[in-house]
């Protein structure tokens, strides 16, 4: 089932998000909530959902960032975005540890401020430690764009949105991004390095 995903302003996003209990995580309501959650992302499409977007309080979100959604990208943008496929995965009660104090920074959007987007620095690399959807410990080291999406995710859980993180006087309508910036952006780039 398709969820409504709430936007800025609505009080759950700037909440501290809950850490599940087992229980919790093994009840079928859960497993239910993560598999609405999934039909969510791919109908918005995105590439994560926090369980804070769609209105519970609760330490979990999901990722997946689909070959298709890089059909847009230039081998060129993909390269220094380091974005490649991820498959899809439950994050519950995750704990972020950043690998390397470097940032770089790149244009981020977001299902709850819809239709807008702006540079955010994010670290190059990070390591997360969660839970999955079994109640299973995990451990993930992720570099480049699946980097990004961990801390961009992790930051919902924490009540933190994009616009807490960018740099104020690149925000603008995902419109004017595509009509005049995402080309211009990485040509600067190739450019000046």
């Amino acid at each position: 089932m398709k969820l409504e995903i709430v936007q800025a302003g609505d009080p759950v996003l700037r909440q501290l998000a809950r850490p599940l209990l087992a229980d919790e995580i093994a009840a079928p309501g859960l497993q239910q909530t993560i598999a609405d959650m999934l039909e969510t992302l791919r109908l918005a499409p995105g590439v994560g959902l926090a369980a804070p977007q769609i209105g519970l309080g609760l330490q979990l979100a999901i990722i997946e960032d689909r070959p298709q959604y890089h059909a847009a990208w230039t081998p060129e943008q993909l390269r220094a975005r380091q974005r490649r496929p991820v498959d899809f995965h439950v994050l519950i009660n995750p704990e972020l540890e950043i690998d390397s104090h470097s940032q770089v920074e790149f244009f981020e959007g977001c299902l709850s401020v819809a239709g807008y987007t702006a540079e955010v620095g994010r670290h190059c690399r990070v390591r997360v430690r969660y839970l999955d959807q079994h109640g299973e410990k995990q451990v993930v080291e992720a570099e480049g764009w699946y980097a990004r999406i961990l801390q961009h995710e992790i930051d919902h859980l924490n009540g933190t949105l994009y616009i807490d993180r960018m740099k104020p006087r690149t925000f603008m309508s995902l419109a004017n991004y595509q009509d005049r910036w995402r080309n211009a952006e990485d040509e600067a780039r190739r450019i000046f390095g």
